[in-house]
């Protein structure tokens, strides 16, 4: 107890020191997210500051290995370290893909050299990814994949299309799903690694209700990549999309949220407070039963992603997690439209403040939720027939 106390002051001390003045306010949308990556231009000096800093420290991935940049500490380390973040209310030094995702399995599947190339430049935020997964004829069944990826001696050589690659068109690299074996189904699959400049390589942006396009369509035409871009086996890669798919659902709710402005916060603004509470007993009693599923669903995740970390078999349980986090993060945003009541009616004009458009952006973005890493009907069956073991009655 003294070392996590000791451990407390100093990190403390050293978040009064770094963190700048402006990474202390509510984000007030998605232009205030980092993303990083190799021509990431930030819009604020201070931004690039913070990442600098926090990623010096491996405190954009905490928890991961220092041989592999990550800060190295441990579970209650980390849980300090994200009190302290919030007492001070500073923003994440950086959003990506490459740590919510691809580090956790790179720790797991790849070689030593894949870990050392890899690994230190997502944590200092000099990489950005995207996730090149679903395909117009393979979405929530992913296994039906038909991006081709041929052994050519020396190299690999890609043809096919992706859908719905979130931020295609920003990225430096793209983690892959490819069919390496036509006879089979889910044991023909890949997991390679793609740089996004490869000639052969397009993106198209598509458009979304929210009025933003975080999705594209890749197109992948004699795409020419090194032998050593594999991650694990041949055909080994099923096993490794399930294990990351964990990840993704995991962060579903989180997803879609392009404002970090608390429900409670915005209820307290907004509606009011009678002798410390809300006034609408109501909204009060719902917003504090949403709170309660949140925490109970972070304490399962966290526990899931430990038996990870042990070795514990890829099951079907990110299914569930998946239509939870959807689930979640859609019930907050209703809340948080709610709660604003006529300010969350906006969507665009000098009469609503930044932070009040971004709810209302924010609510339809979540309506994706239902649909992206699988769809929530498909996820019931698997939790259906997976995990609860019911069958047909038909």
């Amino acid at each position: 107890m003294a070392d996590i106390e000791s451990f407390r002051e100093e990190t403390r001390a050293w978040l009064e020191t770094n963190c700048p003045p402006s990474m202390r306010t509510p984000m007030a949308g998605e232009d205030d997210a980092v993303w990083g990556g190799r021509n990431y231009q930030f819009k604020n000096p201070e931004a690039k500051l913070w990442l600098e800093r926090m990623g010096a420290k491996g405190w954009t991935a905490p928890m991961w290995p220092k041989d592999y940049g990550g800060g190295g500490l441990n579970n209650d380390e980390n849980r300090v370290l994200q009190s302290e973040m919030r007492r001070i209310q500073a923003r994440p030094p950086l959003f990506s893909f490459g740590i919510w995702m691809l580090g956790p399995v790179l720790l797991e599947y790849a070689n030593e050299e894949q870990k050392k190339e890899y690994l230190p430049k997502i944590v200092r935020g000099e990489i950005r990814w995207c996730q090149g997964y679903s395909e117009p004829g393979a979405g929530s069944d992913l296994a039906g994949l038909q991006t081709k990826c041929e052994d050519k001696g020396d190299h690999w050589l890609i043809n096919g299309q992706k859908v719905w690659t979130s931020y295609a068109n920003y990225a430096d690299w793209c983690f892959c799903l490819v069919r390496t074996d036509t006879s089979v189904k889910h044991e023909g699959i890949s997991f390679v690694l793609i740089d996004m400049t490869t000639p052969g390589v397009e993106t198209r942006p598509i458009k979304l209700i929210s009025g933003s396009s975080p999705f594209c369509e890749t197109f992948f035409t004699d795409v020419k990549i090194s032998k050593g871009n594999m991650v694990g086996r041949l055909n080994g890669g099923w096993e490794i999309a399930k294990r990351l798919l964990m990840y993704e659902r995991t962060n579903i709710s989180g997803f879609g949220s392009n404002t970090r402005v608390d429900v409670i916060d915005l209820a307290r603004d907004h509606v009011g407070l009678e002798g410390g509470k809300l006034v609408d007993a109501d909204l009060r009693a719902r917003i504090s039963a949403h709170k309660m599923a949140e925490r109970a669903y972070a304490l399962t995740t966290a526990r899931a992603q430990e038996e990870a970390k042990a070795g514990a078999n890829v099951s079907h349980m990110a299914s569930m997690f998946k239509v939870a986090g959807a689930t979640l993060n859609q019930e907050r945003c209703e809340l948080m439209v709610e709660a604003a009541g006529n300010r969350g009616l906006g969507w665009s004009g000098e009469g609503f403040a930044p932070e009040e458009l971004a709810v209302t952006r924010s609510w339809l973005r979540s309506k994706g939720n239902s649909i992206e890493g699988g769809t929530t009907e498909v996820n019931l069956n698997v939790v259906a027939k997976r995990v609860l073991g019911l069958r047909d009655t038909q």
